[in-house]
């Protein structure tokens, strides 16, 4: 399948949008409301208390004033009206005992409209009895009562509320400057430490994830975490890798598609040359000789072999294979080709025995397993190769079958240097699982999905000499009413 641009670069519709309200002025514009949120919060208890404590001076003033009545009766009147209004009330009264004497009064309605007792006072009431004041007339009289010294029950004064609610509103505005200076100064604060520690990093997030899109296969534009040790630390870090294993992702598929190019461009003239191959290989058939007689259908088969695989390989290196045509084939005939390709004679510095039970076959697509024991051979002769001059007595390939009741297991051996611990890792991945310089790695990719498309399982043997692999490869099933068939028509 062809890897095209899309699957790298997201389509233009996915282009992110504009940022024009950013984090910055959002939490500015939270930040404020909040914190004056909070100075309400603060204003509405201390508006009423402001109330009781002024209210609550003015019934000191008047103790102080009951006293002075009390010690001289015959106060005279200028002089009483001079008491009341540096107290700012209208008449002082107290109650003693069973008895309630007014002590002075000036000029006084008939009817007093609001009354305050602060010696009991509710919370919830004093706030609701605060901003009524707030909305009162000037010309409201309230009547105040709180405890009275020298054993009295209590003194009342009766005061207008003018004054009251005058200071209660120099009160508010004064709040209200202090809260919105507080607000800014915390708004402030928590402004810049918030951009500080989120803003600021997500601002560079975001210009990295811009940047890293314009060419996600640059691996210079990928994250480099900070040494943070939060929740933004952690983004850092697992975006880095995110974008890291994509990098390699991406460029490996690119490689892929390039190879795949090549190998299509490749594949048109190689398919050419051994048709080519093929008429002269049927000439040579004709030919009287016996050893030409002996290789050449072989070599038919080979070619015939290599002509069907260009013909299924698809654009782009990549090849659809197709579904294994089972049979059952003699697994020693099949080794014994292998070995015959790969040039291996009994004279030669690689040794080769087989270990294969008498009879044992196998029921699987002839051409597909003998790619797979290709492959796996191959790899052994290139592993033996490296440790050159050879020594038949030390470099082996091993290859032994056996069969456990409905599964045929054929283990592939060499006592060559094995596999290192990263190409274990990535076995069966694409250029990644050889031990070779240059190998790409394929063979084992190629078998190993050649090896499962017959339901069975390829796996490196740990533990032994040089490297082992296994092959299982389970028999068909057969359906119940045609093995009754079978036995009906026996």
């Amino acid at each position: 399948m062809a890897l095209t641009r899309d699957d790298i670069d997201p389509p233009a519709s996915a282009t992110p949008p504009r940022i024009r309200f950013g984090l910055s002025a959002k939490l500015l514009l939270l930040t404020v409301p909040f914190v004056m949120l909070a100075e309400v919060c603060i204003y509405v208890p201390s508006i009423a208390h402001f109330r009781l404590t002024w209210l609550n001076n003015k019934l000191s003033a008047a103790h102080t004033a009951a006293m002075v009545f009390e010690a001289a009766p015959d106060v005279p009147d200028k002089l009483s009206r001079q008491i009341l209004d540096s107290i700012g009330a209208r008449a002082v009264a107290m109650k003693m005992g069973q008895q309630r004497r007014l002590l002075a009064t000036a000029e006084l309605p008939s009817e007093v409209l609001q009354e305050v007792d602060i010696r009991d006072m509710r919370p919830l009431t004093a706030i609701m009895e605060a901003f009524r004041t707030l909305l009162a007339n000037d010309t409201d009289l309230v009547r105040a009562v709180g405890p009275a010294p020298m054993g009295g029950q209590f003194v009342e004064i009766v005061i207008p509320e003018g004054p009251l609610r005058s200071a209660m509103w120099i009160y508010s505005r004064n709040v209200m400057l202090l809260s919105l200076v507080i607000s800014a100064i915390t708004a402030a604060l928590a402004y810049f430490a918030l951009h500080y520690l989120f803003v600021r990093p997500l601002y560079r997030i975001t210009a990295n994830l811009g940047s890293f899109r314009a060419d996600p296969e640059d691996r210079a534009r990928i994250l480099v975490p900070t040494s943070r040790h939060d929740e933004i630390g952690f983004v850092e870090h697992e975006l880095a890798e995110m974008q890291r294993d994509l990098a390699n992702t991406l460029q490996e598929k690119t490689r892929l598609a390039n190879l795949g190019l090549a190998v299509s461009k490749i594949n048109h003239d190689l398919r050419n040359l051994l048709a080519s191959a093929q008429l002269f290989s049927d000439r040579l058939a004709r030919l009287p000789d016996p050893q030409v007689q002996r290789f050449s259908p072989k070599l038919m088969r080979a070619l015939e072999r290599a002509i069907a695989f260009c013909q299924s390989t698809l654009s782009y290196g990549r090849a659809q294979e197709p579904p294994p045509d089972r049979r059952i084939v003699a697994l020693m005939e099949l080794v014994e080709e292998v070995r015959e390709t790969l040039g291996l004679q009994p004279d030669s510095r690689i040794g080769w025995i087989t270990s294969i039970e008498h009879s044992l076959v196998v029921d699987a697509d002839r051409d597909q397993l003998l790619r797979v024991l290709l492959n796996l051979a191959r790899n052994a002769v290139q592993a033996l190769e490296t440790s050159a001059p050879n020594d038949p007595a030390r470099d082996q390939i091993r290859i032994t079958g056996r069969r456990e009741g409905a599964v045929v297991i054929i283990e592939v051996a060499d006592t060559g240097p094995g596999f290192s611990d990263q190409a274990r890792a990535h076995l069966f991945q694409a250029f990644q699982g050889s031990t070779r310089s240059g190998g790409t790695g394929l063979g084992l990719v190629i078998a190993d999905e050649l090896v499962r498309a017959h339901g069975g399982e390829i796996i490196l043997v740990d533990g032994t000499i040089g490297a082992t692999f296994r092959l299982k490869i389970p028999d068909r099933p057969i359906p119940l009413d045609e093995r009754r068939g079978a036995r009906a028509r026996a």
